[in-house]
């Protein structure tokens, strides 16, 4: 296993909490939806069709589950509605497999993730050194943060992170990666307000490949409102780090705030539109009742979720794990 264990007792109770004000949301709903029936039939599968869409699952999303349920049905010719629970979670759980390209578990080694033994192989044959992970997404998700937390992670892994403080738009920004650096005890590569940010990656990753370091997170401006300068931004960040290192950046993480449910959908869209993502951290999960959009976002992006925030404390951001996801979500 690897060193985020997922699986730990207070962590799954973590999750649970986290989850708690969603769950209980669907459950309800869940319950209204098979209420007075004893099979699963047409009623029964338009009630569920509206419980999704009502949790922020998308409708996209929530037809392809409602379809691969009605062909389940249809081969069985009788399922009870004490069944559906079961069901529900299989076929979810079953979706969110097709997109996972190994960069959504810790313990996968072919996108440059941490294996079991805790090395990086960031180009599938254990070269890649340090592991270059470039963070994206808008102001007020929770962006910042995030990396202070997932270099904590690596930290307590024992691995040598650098910070690179790339947003060069916003003073607070680079305070609080300033302020999170302190906190863990990692470096942060930064420069005066208003440098170019693609110069700010370069001088993190040659500082960090000098050091020996075996993490380089670095952040960006959280801008959409003008597409063509962000696209142009995060390129140009892209090439410059290739110079330093050509493979980087390794991971591309789009942070997005879980709890605006369906604007978040359209954030992720957006910055698909504009650069390659090929992971996803969905923050601010806790106390809100659209945790649903996980789903959804992970289906429609065809790209794996790989973190998930459920509070405030540093270990709050856990390792998705799709399975124990959807049980604690729609678990008796």
């Amino acid at each position: 296993m690897g060193f985020f264990s997922f699986f730990s007792k207070e962590k799954k109770e973590t999750l649970d909490k986290g989850l708690e004000t969603t769950k209980r949301s669907v459950f309800e709903k869940l319950t209204r939806a098979v209420a007075g029936k004893d099979k699963v039939d047409d009623d029964v599968l338009d009630n569920l069709e509206e419980v999704l869409v009502t949790s922020d699952v998308g409708v996209d999303t929530t037809l392809k589950v409602i379809e691969r349920i009605e062909e389940r049905v249809a081969r069985d010719k009788y399922v009870s509605t004490s069944e559906l629970n079961n069901i529900l979670r299989e076929e979810i759980v079953g979706l969110l497999e097709e997109y996972d390209n190994g960069n959504g578990n810790v313990n996968g080694n072919e996108n440059g993730n941490v294996n079991g033994s805790g090395n990086f192989n960031g180009n599938g044959n254990g070269t890649s050194k340090p592991y270059v992970i470039l963070v994206v997404g808008v102001n007020g998700v929770g962006k910042t943060t995030t990396i202070g937390k997932l270099a904590y992670k690596f930290k307590q892994a024992g691995k040598k992170v650098y910070l690179g403080a790339a947003d060069t738009f916003r003073a607070a920004a680079v305070e609080q990666l300033v302020a999170w650096g302190e906190r863990v005890g990692v470096p942060v590569v930064k420069q005066q307000m208003g440098s170019d940010p693609a110069s700010v990656a370069y001088d993190t990753l040659a500082s960090a490949k000098a050091n020996g370091a075996d993490v380089v997170i670095i952040d960006t401006a959280g801008r959409l409102h003008n597409k063509v300068n962000l696209m142009n931004e995060l390129k140009k960040i892209k090439d410059v780090m290739k110079k330093v290192m050509p493979e980087a950046p390794d991971e591309v993480l789009l942070v997005l705030d879980g709890s605006t449910g369906q604007n978040a959908f359209e954030q992720a869209r957006q910055f698909a539109n504009v650069t390659q993502i090929t992971s996803l951290a969905i923050t601010k999960l806790d106390g809100t009742a659209k945790g649903g959009v996980v789903i959804g976002i992970s289906d429609q992006l065809k790209v794996p979720v790989k973190y998930i925030g459920l509070g405030e404390g540093m270990e709050d951001l856990q390792e998705f794990d799709r399975r124990e996801f959807v049980n604690s979500l729609f678990g008796e």
